[in-house]
């Protein structure tokens, strides 16, 4: 008899979930990017998560963690009311729906908050995911990390269009 997969689950994001969370950042930087990214961007970019600041930022927003049989796999943050700041996947469980579910409860809290449109500074390595979720490129950026220039663009969705519509029905 075939065995089925653990589900998925969401839950807030608690203080102590902070060491595990930046892990999977990193993971997910170091194994995810390297297309997108040289070693020296990726390491810059790593780095974030081992200041303070890293875990005050997710305090700060509305983060949510997904979990598989209770493990944190992935998480994803909501800045002010419309500004998507993070969205990092375990690269053991990239391309399982992980991310498209983090986002999509954000685009729902969101849309129900009144929000009508979501911007997120998407890394090359993200644009195609929010691209196909109905994100339109906005502006090019090139932002300073740790000394290393990194470049993303700036999207946006207005809640209620595009596939997987974050708008409560």
């Amino acid at each position: 008899m075939a065995q089925a997969l653990p589900k998925p689950a969401l839950r807030p994001f608690l203080p102590a979930d902070v060491p595990i969370l930046a892990a999977i950042f990193a993971a997910s930087i170091e194994e995810l990017t390297g297309d997108d990214y040289n070693e020296a961007q990726q390491q810059a970019w790593m780095e974030a998560a081992e200041s303070e600041e890293f875990g005050k930022r997710l305090g700060a927003d509305l983060t949510l963690v997904a979990t598989l049989e209770g493990s944190p796999v992935g998480f994803a943050s909501l800045h002010g009311a419309d500004h998507i700041r993070m969205l990092y996947v375990h690269p053991a469980v990239s391309g399982q729906g992980i991310a498209t579910m983090l986002v999509d409860a954000l685009e729902k809290l969101a849309g129900g908050r009144g929000t009508e449109k979501l911007t997120v500074d998407a890394s090359d390595t993200a644009q195609g995911f929010f691209a196909k979720r109905g994100y339109v490129a906005m502006q090019r950026n090139s932002i300073t990390v740790n000394d290393e220039w990194l470049a993303n663009t700036t999207m946006q969705k207005t809640l209620g269009t595009g596939p997987a519509s974050g708008a409560l029905q």
